[in-house]
């Protein structure tokens, strides 16, 4: 089978081939101001497709444009999944599993292809940052959602007008761990280490829930950054919810 798979976040979208069970690799770019004539360009007009796989959260206006792109090229309708109570080995534990959002779930049906018999916590971080607790057994204990370091930041310098004056331009300066110098920086530093803390915190939660440490599976254009100040075993895996997308269309 060959298909493309669609991961389209709130601010970027992703994607990649799936052929012969092997994802091919992939690539991103900013989806605002989008139109079909974009997604025409995505789809391309090069190897035959047999299906469209698409994961979005960006809203009907975004993904309107896709189905035309798919139309007008010729390519098989995409198919848009979502969050079911159970696929892929992964049972969700909200109460209405709609609600859940399905980069997350593809997110944990990709994390537990990679590490199948381990408790994980698998963290996204995009927009937000999602937190999100997966026993070894393959089912899904909850979650968290934080706003992740950017936006930790954009609503501090929206909400206070002195931090914002403060903020702007000057010396950047040199940090010692959690302590800087500047403003600016001190932003910087207090929101990421905000988020990491929020990280091994959920990981020392989890101790009590699944009976071990998880390992934390760290994906999302803001995982580089963060990891290195997780003090919990982690690993970063790019895709994760391309991972997941791929797993889900070969099974189905």
């Amino acid at each position: 089978m060959s298909a493309l798979l669609i991961d389209i976040g709130n601010t970027r979208v992703k994607w990649a081939r799936d052929a012969a069970g092997s994802l091919g690799r992939s690539r991103a770019a900013r989806h605002a101001g989008w139109s079909t004539r974009n997604f025409e360009a995505l789809i391309g007009a090069g190897t035959r497709l047999e299906r469209i796989w698409v994961a979005s959260v960006a809203g009907e206006q975004v993904n309107a444009a896709l189905v035309r792109a798919a139309q007008r090229r010729g390519a098989p309708t995409p198919q848009f999944v979502a969050t079911r109570r159970k696929a892929c080995g992964v049972t969700v534990a909200y109460l209405e599993p709609w609600r859940l959002g399905i980069d997350r779930f593809l997110g944990m049906i990709g994390a537990r292809a990679h590490f199948e018999r381990l408790p994980l916590c698998v963290v996204g971080v995009g927009t937000a940052m999602t937190v999100d607790l997966l026993g070894a057994d393959g089912r899904h204990r909850g979650g968290a959602i934080i706003p992740a370091p950017p936006l930790m930041i954009s609503s501090l310098l929206d909400g206070t007008r002195g931090i914002r004056r403060r903020a702007q331009g000057g010396a950047k300066g040199s940090t010692v761990a959690l302590f800087a110098r500047s403003t600016r920086s001190a932003l910087e530093q207090g929101a990421r280490y905000a988020a990491a803390a929020a990280v091994d915190r959920a990981v020392e939660e989890a101790r009590a829930v699944v009976g071990r440490a998880p390992l934390v599976v760290l994906t999302g254009g803001g995982a580089t950054d963060l990891r290195p100040l997780i003090r919990s075993a982690s690993l970063e895996v790019a895709d994760l919810v391309l991972w997941g997308l791929a797993v889900w269309a070969r099974e189905g």
